[in-house]
C-alpha cells in the first residue's frame, strides 16, 4: 500500500482471500504491506495500518500490487521498484491492478509478457514501457501471461482475485466466495 491507494483494490484482495473454506478453514494469511509502518491514507480517506513495512515482509505466495490515480512519486520510488523486484522472486503470483501496472513495468519484472491497466492508460504504459505486451485496455479486463496477471482496477480488481483464488483451491471454493459476497446478486441488479 501506499498514500493515495485506491481502496477498492486492498479491499477485493482481502474480500476473496480472507473467506474462510466452506467448513471454517481459514485458507490463506492476507497481509498489508507499506514502506513504513505508519497508517497509509487511501485515495478515498480511509486510514488503513500496514501489517508489514518492506523490510519486515514474510516470504509471500502472492503479491497484489494495486493503484492510486497519481502514480508519480510511485514509480519514481525506488525502494518499492525493488521490493516488487525482489518480492516477485519468491512469488508463485504477481498480480497488478488499475495503474499498478505502471510499478510492473518500471520494476521490468513482467517484460515480454501480457499486462492491461486501467481504461485509457494503455498507450501510456506501452510508450513508457515498451517491453511489455499491453493489452487493449477498451477490450480487455483481465490478462493472465505465466504468473502475471492484470485488470482495470477498481471493481475489477475482484477479477482478479477470484481467478487467482480458484487457482489456488478450486473452482467450488471460487464459487463459494462469490456466493459469500453476493456477486450473484450484483450482476442481476434491478430496481
Amino acid at each position: 500500500m501506499f498514500s493515495g491507494v485506491l481502496q477498492s483494490e486492498i479491499i477485493a484482495t482481502s474480500d476473496v482471500f480472507a473467506k474462510s473454506s466452506k467448513d471454517g478453514k481459514q485458507l490463506f494469511n492476507v497481509i498489508a504491506i507499506a514502506e513504513t509502518e505508519n497508517p497509509i491514507t487511501t485515495e478515498e480517506g480511509m486510514h488503513f495500518v500496514p501489517d508489514y513495512t518492506f523490510e519486515n515482509c514474510p516470504k509471500l505466495t502472492a503479491l497484489f500490487v494495486p493503484s492510486g490515480y497519481d502514480m508519480y512519486a510511485q514509480v519514481r520510488n525506488k525502494e518499492m521498484i525493488e521490493f516488487i523486484k525482489e518480492k516477485n522472486k519468491e512469488t508463485k503470483y504477481t498480480v497488478s491492478n488499475c495503474a499498478g501496472a505502471q510499478l510492473i513495468g518500471k520494476s521490468g519484472i513482467a517484460d515480454g509478457h501480457k499486462i492491461v491497466t486501467y481504461i485509457s492508460g494503455g498507450k501510456e504504459l506501452q510508450s513508457d514501457y515498451p517491453n511489455l505486451k499491453v493489452q487493449d485496455d477498451s477490450l480487455v479486463t483481465f490478462v493472465e501471461d505465466g504468473k502475471f496477471s492484470s485488470s482495470n482496477g477498481n471493481l475489477a480488481s475482484y477479477i482478479s482475485a477470484l481467478k487467482l483464488v480458484e487457482k489456488m483451491t478450486s473452482p467450488e471454493h471460487r464459487k463459494y466466495v462469490e456466493s459469500y459476497l453476493y456477486l450473484d446478486r450484483l450482476q442481476n441488479w434491478k430496481e
